[in-house]
């Protein structure tokens, strides 16, 4: 009655075809409550990352997984076998693993698992809420922390974020002054990638706003609006990604951090060995780490983090441009619908022997 009244002229909501209740996050996280045992870890999960930023633990941290998450039982398999990789490498490593619900599209595409869970353009993105809460719950089980990329909502940290540890704001939205006032109130440390040119300042921009304190619109636990007011957040860094040349190699990284510190900003960096510095090629993605682990070897412990994209079985399975009619079941197991992805046996090849 009230949005037929608001419109009742005629010029508000001319091109809004539909609008559908969301459930709320409380009532999400009712129906899928978090175990206490499940926040204690993600609480020790977010702090030994911030003790890997801060120098106090002097192992790397990598982010690893598939480029985005399409289907629940193999994420939750891959996430158990990268349990068994990460306790043999826990005196080196923290291995985090990428549990991406969003996608960034730079023009059209499938937006990720949260926007349309069913892969068919049906939109049901409560349902998706809910698997992506059941995912994160599935990989806490299996022992190993998540990461997440805020991408194309601000409200999805209120039905997701107590079980991210680590997050990301991508290349295309490193920019945006809303997901700067997001980060600002985020409760695990975040890493902020360049832009898709390669540019750097706008990650140190961003972290340097985010350290603020803001005041913003956003969400209501109980659904609707709410006026926030954050902090301001102290660990945040910024992520070389490449752009139109990789910017993963030394001559770069040093360039990078010597910006941070005229910016008076930790020097820290992380590294994504996929997108730009793999020239999208996902077969370079150890040639990246290789090297990485060189530059630390050789002493430069600011070097904090490694992202990479890694699946059960390598390469892509393309997506049909229109997916009103496309079948999930049909999508081969274990293998990415949006970037391509390293496999598992030479995932384990390139972690174990650095």
């Amino acid at each position: 009655m009230i949005s037929a009244i608001m419109n009742s002229k005629g010029i508000k909501d001319t091109r809004i075809t539909s609008r559908t209740p969301l459930v709320s996050p409380v009532q999400l996280s009712i129906d899928i409550a978090q175990p206490v045992e499940h926040e204690e870890f993600v609480r020790r999960s977010r702090k030994t990352i911030e003790d890997i930023m801060s120098g106090r633990d002097e192992r790397i941290i990598i982010i690893v997984g598939p480029c985005s998450i399409n289907d629940k039982y193999a994420a939750i398999e891959y996430a158990r076998k990268l349990k068994s990789l990460s306790d043999e490498v826990k005196d080196k490593y923290f291995i985090v693993m990428r549990t991406y619900f969003e996608k960034p599209r730079t023009t059209l595409g499938w937006k990720g698992l949260i926007n349309d869970p069913d892969i068919n353009a049906t939109y049901k993105i409560n349902d998706g809420l809910r698997l992506a809460r059941t995912i994160l719950q599935g990989i806490t089980d299996a022992g190993l922390p998540c990461a997440t990329e805020y991408v194309n909502s601000l409200v999805i940290p209120d039905y997701t974020a107590e079980y991210i540890s680590w997050a990301a704001i991508g290349a295309r939205t490193v920019e945006s002054q809303e997901h700067r006032e997001l980060v600002s109130g985020l409760s695990m440390p975040v890493g902020f990638k360049n832009d898709r040119f390669g540019n750097i300042e706008g990650a140190i921009d961003a972290v340097l706003t985010s350290r603020g304190k803001h005041t913003f619109i956003g969400t209501a636990d109980y659904g609707g609006g709410a006026i926030i007011e954050t902090k301001g957040h102290d660990y945040t860094h910024i992520i070389l990604r490449g752009g139109k040349e990789p910017n993963y190699e030394r001559t770069h990284v040093i360039a990078a951090q010597e910006q941070l510190r005229k910016a008076k900003l930790p020097d820290i960096v992380m590294i994504d060995c996929s997108h730009g510095n793999s020239n999208k090629d996902y077969k370079n993605q150890p040639i990246v780490f290789n090297d990485i682990i060189r530059q630390r070897r050789d002493g430069n412990n600011k070097i904090i983090g490694i992202m990479v994209e890694s699946n059960h079985k390598e390469g892509q399975y393309k997506l049909p441009e229109d997916l009103r009619e496309f079948d999930k079941t049909k999508m081969p197991y274990g293998v990415s619908c949006t970037d391509s992805c390293m496999g598992w046996d030479d995932t384990v090849r390139m972690i174990k022997n650095s």
